[in-house]
C-alpha cells in the first residue's frame, strides 16, 4: 500500500481513533467503581460534617473506607419520603446507599414541577450520644452553577445542629465561601426552621433582623449565590415540611404520652373522690 496515499492516511487515522477510543472506554470503566466510591464518600463526609461528628478536614484524612464504616456505625435509618411527607421506602444503610448530586438534581426538577407523588426525598437519621439527628439535603442554583448541601436538625426537628454546602463553580473568595468559610456554616448552629412562618428559613442580604431565629446573614459580595442557596433551602424545607410537622419526635411523644396518662389518672382519682364524698 502506498503510505503516501490518501487511502493509507484514512485507514491509519481510523485505526488510531478506534484504538484511542477503546483505551479511553476501558480506562473509564476500570475507574468507574473508584469514582463512584469517591462521590459516595464525599457526600457522606458532608453529612457527617453537618451533623457535627467530625470536621471536614478530619474526614478528608480518613479515606473512603473509614468514612463509609463511620456512616454505617452512626446511621440509625435512612428513609425515602414523597412530597406529602409519607415514608414510601428506605435506603440500604448496610451498603451506604445514599443520594448523590445527580439524584438530588432529579428530585429538584420534580419539586419545580410540584410532582409530589413522584418525589423520593431522602431522610438520614443518625444517633449521636443517645440523641437523634436528622439530616436532609438541599439543591438549587447559585450564580454560575448548581449549589447543594446538607442540613442537620436536633431531635426537636427544628433546631439546626449544623450545615454543610458545596458548589460546582461559584466565585472563589465570594460565592465559594458557602463551602470554604466555616464561619458561614457556623451561623446555622442554634438557628431554627420555622415551619409556621411564611418563610421557613432565609439568608438575608444586609443581615438578618435582630432576634430572628430563622434567618442568617448573607455572604458579603456574594448576593446571587446567597440568594440561590436561600431559595434552595426554602424550597426543600417546604417539601420536607409535612414530614417534619406530621408528628412530634418519638422522645417528646413518649413524654407527652406519660404526662397525659398521669393527668388522666389524676382526673379519674379526683372524680372517684368526688363521688365518694
Amino acid at each position: 500500500m502506498n503510505t503516501n496515499g490518501n487511502l493509507y492516511t484514512i485507514i491509519y487515522s481510523t485505526i488510531i481513533v478506534v484504538l484511542v477510543a477503546a483505551i479511553l472506554a476501558y480506562t473509564s470503566l476500570a475507574l468507574q467503581p473508584k469514582q463512584d466510591a469517591n462521590v459516595k464518600a464525599e457526600a457522606i463526609s458532608q453529612m457527617l460534617t453537618a451533623a457535627k461528628y467530625y470536621d471536614k478536614a478530619t474526614l478528608e484524612q480518613m479515606g473512603n473506607d473509614k468514612i463509609l464504616a463511620e456512616y454505617v456505625k452512626d446511621i440509625d435509618r435512612a428513609l425515602l419520603i414523597n412530597g406529602e411527607g409519607k415514608v414510601i421506602d428506605s435506603l440500604d444503610k448496610a451498603n451506604s446507599e445514599i443520594y448523590t448530586e445527580s439524584q438530588l438534581k432529579a428530585q429538584n426538577n420534580l419539586m419545580k414541577a410540584n410532582n409530589k407523588n413522584a418525589m423520593r426525598l431522602p431522610v438520614f437519621i443518625f444517633n449521636k450520644d443517645g440523641k437523634k439527628i436528622t439530616v436532609i439535603p438541599c439543591y438549587g442554583a447559585g450564580l454560575w452553577g448548581p449549589v447543594w448541601g446538607y442540613l442537620a436538625f436536633a431531635d426537636d426537628m427544628k433546631t439546626f445542629v449544623g450545615a454543610y454546602f458545596d458548589h460546582a463553580s461559584e466565585t472563589p473568595g465570594l460565592g465559594a465561601k458557602i463551602k470554604d468559610d466555616p464561619s458561614f456554616r457556623a451561623e446555622f448552629e442554634g438557628k431554627t426552621a420555622d415551619f409556621s412562618a411564611t418563610k421557613i428559613f432565609s439568608i438575608v442580604k444586609g443581615g438578618a433582623p435582630a432576634g430572628q431565629t430563622n434567618a442568617i446573614d448573607a455572604i458579603t459580595g456574594a448576593t446571587m449565590t446567597s440568594k440561590g442557596l436561600s431559595a434552595a433551602i426554602e424550597q426543600w424545607l417546604e417539601f420536607y415540611k409535612p414530614y417534619f410537622t406530621a408528628a412530634k419526635p418519638a422522645e417528646q411523644a413518649a413524654v407527652d404520652s406519660c404526662v397525659n396518662a398521669a393527668a388522666d389518672s389524676m382526673a379519674v382519682a379526683a372524680d372517684s373522690a368526688a363521688v365518694t364524698k
